[in-house]
């Protein structure tokens, strides 16, 4: 499976921004979608998760209320919707696949995007 993440950029405070995922090559099978960040010096953290069916979700806490994520299984993309978004939020955000239920660990995923830089000025 390969990932493509793409609508990163600059923003500021409070503003809102899109995060697109899109899989290709094997994609068959149902395979769990996450997104994880990583911020300058820290280690990569997990952000949301979303199953096959879109039945179950995972949030990080600190995203919860803000970030929506959402999945078109026909066109194979995942996408998250960030709002309110704050200078903390700045990281390179990475799209990752696995197949089973969904985890919060980055070492569960078998498939990564190449990221996308979200940068939130204060």
């Amino acid at each position: 499976v390969q990932l493509q993440a793409s609508g990163g950029g600059l923003v500021q405070a409070g503003g809102s921004l899109r995060l697109s995922c899109a899989a290709s090559g094997r994609t068959s099978g149902h395979y769990v979608m996450g997104w994880f960040r990583q911020a300058p010096g820290k280690e990569r953290e997990f952000v949301v998760a979303i199953n096959w069916s879109g039945g179950s979700i995972d949030y990080a806490d600190s995203v919860k209320g803000r970030f929506t994520i959402s999945k078109d299984n026909a066109k194979n993309t995942v996408s998250l919707q960030m709002a309110s978004l704050e200078p903390e939020d700045t990281a390179v955000y990475y799209c990752a696949a696995r197949y089973g239920v969904t985890s919060n660990y980055p070492k569960y995923y078998h498939y990564w995007g190449q990221g996308t830089l979200v940068t939130v000025s204060s």
